[in-house]
């Protein structure tokens, strides 16, 4: 029995040991192939935020970069995660004010009005009265429920607009939206959304809110029509929702020249490697000359990845000088190194794929000891999945809407681990591991034979008329 408790004692004394080295992840500096120190514009901030550049995608090798990282001092990673321009802590945070608004009488989409608009307009564009008018003999106008939004005195686009009206009164309106940058020509916005207020049952039901496509509106007046003239509610009031941080960051181009590939049947392809893991928005195709073609789009993670469709067929077109169509965007975000297009038809010349995206910010938490450092770029780190989102929004709830972590920006890029962080781990030797199951083998081994001669040695002998006598 001895010999059985010693077995057990050191089987359980390793086992720690097995699970800690099974468990240990680690991500040192020699995992990265590249690093970038980060200057701080505050060293008190506690949070920051860093725009990344081209060189930290041209190094990137992981999808949604997530071999980019921020380590402290002595080389362990700091809570830390990826934002959009349009989305997160980084973003334009939604703010509204109120915009001066004139009665208009209403009419029906595609009929000429039987008034006329009279405005008096300021050196700086703001509106000082506005008074519509009967045409010949027509004195009445009209009910007066279509709107004339002054939003002259706006810098920033417009993500919204709000309405505000006289509680009590069931309302399901759908408004069509105009703009005009001088009161003369008008155009179609599309935009979604309806107002609504209904109640049943005590609970109420409201939508004020008119939004516009992503990126918001830029316009001087905006003139809403309700499709109902007489199905709306008395309005009072007329605000702009806007960004106090609009994504003011142009699109970055990237051109990339391709090789023809045979296609299935009369299709004609061709192949693009792009050079880094650009976040991809927007797509656009060039040929030298005029040209017609319907293209289709699709791209894949890898050369052993099946493609995936990112554009159904669209033409791209170029005739004379200044007529050329406009770029695609893509319905999601995509960081793909491969791409591929098929033509409708014959293409005689090499097309020129042109990918556009905007960079996105890594914000980080100044935990450890400084230096901090960015690195980017390996097959064995990956960044952990930290509450950091959670912690910013906390921080905003405290400190205010419109705080952001403090910038911070990228020095000098210097090699780490170089190429051989881009390769994939080989498997580990831990001979501690080994040795401790050897250890864990034999034991269980030693413990079998000892039991098996326990139970040999206490089997009863039988019992027979010439087994002598006890």
């Amino acid at each position: 029995m001895t010999l059985l408790r010693t077995i057990a004692a050191l089987a359980l004394a390793g086992l720690p040991a097995l699970a800690a080295s099974t468990s240990a992840v680690s991500a040192p500096r020699d995992d990265y192939a590249q690093q970038w120190p980060l200057q701080l514009v505050r060293a008190d901030a506690g949070a920051y935020r860093v725009d990344l550049s081209d060189a930290v995608y041209q190094q990137a090798r992981q999808s949604g970069l997530r071999d980019v990282d921020v380590l402290d001092g002595t080389g362990y990673p700091v809570p830390a995660a990826l934002y959009r321009p349009d989305a997160g802590a980084a973003a334009r945070t939604a703010t509204r004010v109120s915009l001066p608004w004139f009665a208009l009488p209403a009419r029906a989409a595609g009929t000429a009005p039987d008034w006329e608009l009279v405005s008096e307009v300021e050196a700086d564009g703001r509106l000082r009265r506005v008074e519509a008018r009967g045409i010949g003999r027509a004195t009445a106008t009209g009910p007066q429920t279509a709107l004339l939004v002054d939003a002259s005195a706006l810098r920033s686009p417009i993500l919204a607009l709000e309405l505000d009206w006289t509680p009590g009164t069931a309302l399901d309106a759908a408004y069509r939206v105009e703009a005009s940058d001088n009161l003369e020509r008008w155009r179609d916005v599309a935009a979604s959304g309806r107002l609504v207020d209904l109640q049943q049952g005590g609970r109420r039901l409201v939508q004020r809110r008119i939004a516009f496509e992503a990126g918001g509106l830029r316009a001087r007046y905006l003139r809403l029509t309700p499709q109902n003239p007489n199905a709306v509610a008395p309005i009072r009031a007329v605000s702009a929702e806007f960004g106090t941080a609009p994504d003011l960051s142009p699109l970055r181009w990237r051109e990339l020249n391709g090789r023809r590939v045979e296609g299935d049947g009369e299709a004609v392809r061709f192949e693009f490697q792009l050079d880094g893991r650009y976040p991809i928005q927007r797509v656009d195709v060039s040929l030298p000359g005029n040209y017609a073609v319907n293209w289709t789009l699709e791209s894949r993670d890898s050369q052993d990845s099946p493609w995936q469709p990112r554009l159904s067929p669209w033409t791209a077109f170029r005739v004379a000088a200044g007529g050329h169509s406009a770029s695609r965007p893509l319905s999601v975000r995509v960081d793909d190194r491969y791409w591929r297009l098929s033509a409708g038809g014959a293409v005689a010349a090499q097309p020129v794929l042109r990918l556009a995206y905007q960079p996105e910010t890594l914000v980080f938490i100044a935990q450890g000891a400084p230096p901090y450092t960015l690195v980017a770029g390996s097959a064995r780190a990956e960044r952990a999945d930290l509450p950091l989102p959670q912690t910013i929004l906390a921080l905003q709830a405290e400190r205010g809407p419109n705080w952001q972590p403090a910038e911070a920006s990228l020095g000098a890029m210097s090699v780490l681990a170089g190429t051989a962080a881009l390769q994939p781990p080989e498997p580990e030797r831990n001979w501690r591991t080994w040795i401790l199951w050897a250890v864990l083998v034999a034991g269980a081994l030693i413990v079998a034979g000892f039991a098996f001669s326990l139970l040999k040695n206490q089997t009863p002998k039988p019992q027979g008329p010439d087994s002598p006598a006890t």
